[in-house]
């Protein structure tokens, strides 16, 4: 068992014990951490992440990032299947700067066959938190992103439609998210590191 998951295995972990050895960690191995953990890891994450650190938009594509200059976060969702992923965000420019444009890279395999999940992410009511909206799509992306498609297309109507994402922050790299639908919590959580390189 690796050492964030022992963090991980009390009903309520000690979350700042849990920030502070993601943050002596470098991004690789930090990404290695966060992908080994389990549903029931990513579920107590969440719940002991509210309040935490709270986050902006800021913490997910640096301000001096230029406008649709990608910034990827890796992950690791709860599915018992295709569970690495990375979610990409990008800044559109200074009008719209008060939310990201992303979508869900998930390989040749699953973007073709579920879609690339297109969403659009902003402050959500809860002070600190982030909302990840797939009841939109963005209007412009990066030229090298896949082809925009409304998430009620392909699989995505089952996988990506009608939801959206909460993220948490957990420490300066790492942010937990939960999935709801219709405004209800679903049984499903993913875990995302930022990487800083370009």
């Amino acid at each position: 068992m690796g050492q964030l998951q022992e963090l991980l295995s009390e009903d309520t972990p000690d979350i700042a014990a849990v920030e502070a050895y993601l943050d002596s960690l470098d991004s690789k191995q930090r990404i290695s951490e966060i992908r080994t953990l389990a549903r029931r890891h990513q579920a107590r994450l969440f719940e002991a992440a509210r309040g935490h650190k709270p986050i902006s938009l800021d913490d997910i594509v640096d301000p001096t990032r230029p406008p649709m200059e990608e910034v990827v976060h890796y992950g690791k969702n709860s599915l018992p299947a295709f569970s690495h992923f990375a979610k990409v965000f990008v800044r559109p420019d200074a009008a719209m700067s008060k939310e990201l444009w992303g979508y869900n890279r998930s390989g040749g395999f699953v973007e073709t066959v579920v879609g690339p999940g297109y969403f659009v992410a902003y402050p959500y009511e809860v002070e600190g938190e982030v909302l990840v909206d797939y009841l939109r799509v963005p209007p412009g992306r990066p030229t090298e992103w896949p082809e925009i498609l409304p998430n009620s297309s392909r699989l995505s109507a089952f996988v990506y439609n009608g939801t959206r994402d909460v993220l948490r922050g957990v420490s300066k790299h790492v942010n937990i998210g939960r999935a709801f639908k219709g405004g209800k919590p679903m049984s499903a959580w993913f875990v995302l590191c930022r990487s800083d390189d370009s």
